[in-house]
C-alpha cells in the first residue's frame, strides 16, 4: 500500500494515524517532493474510477493561475488536466491511498481509509 501525502495536511496526518493504529504496512510518498507522472496519475485515476478534475483542488492558487474553472471537463480535455496535475502537484487532492489489491481511495475520511484495509 502507498499513501500520497502532504506532511502539512491534517487529513493526511489523520490517515497516517489510522493506518498506524490498524497496523497497516505502507509506504509514504510526499507527492509535492516527488510528483506523479501523467502515467501514474492515469493509473491512480483508473483505480479510483475518477476523472482528473474529480481529484483537482480547484481552490488552490495554481488553479486560479491556470484558469481551471473555465476548462472543459470532457474526454478531449483529459490530457490537459493530467498535464496540469503533473506539473502542479499541489492541485492533487490528498491523501490518495493505493492498495495492494488494485483499489484506491481518496482518504479524506476514516471510512475511506478503512475501506482499503483488508
Amino acid at each position: 500500500m502507498e499513501i500520497w501525502i502532504n506532511p502539512a495536511c491534517s487529513k493526511c496526518s489523520s490517515a497516517l494515524s489510522l493506518l498506524d493504529e490498524e497496523g497497516a504496512e505502507y509506504t509514504v510518498r510526499r507527492y509535492l517532493d516527488e510528483p506523479p507522472t501523467v502515467a501514474e496519475l492515469e493509473d491512480v485515476l483508473s483505480r479510483l474510477e475518477l476523472d482528473p478534475w474529480d481529484i483537482t483542488r480547484t481552490g488552490e492558487p495554481a488553479a486560479a493561475d491556470l484558469g481551471l474553472a473555465s476548462w472543459p471537463r470532457d474526454a478531449d480535455s483529459r490530457g490537459r488536466w493530467l498535464d496540469a496535475l503533473a506539473a502542479h502537484p499541489s492541485l492533487i487532492q490528498r491523501p490518495i491511498i493505493t492498495a495492494d489489491d488494485g483499489s484506491a481511495v481518496v482518504g479524506r475520511s476514516p471510512e475511506s481509509v478503512r475501506s482499503v484495509l483488508s
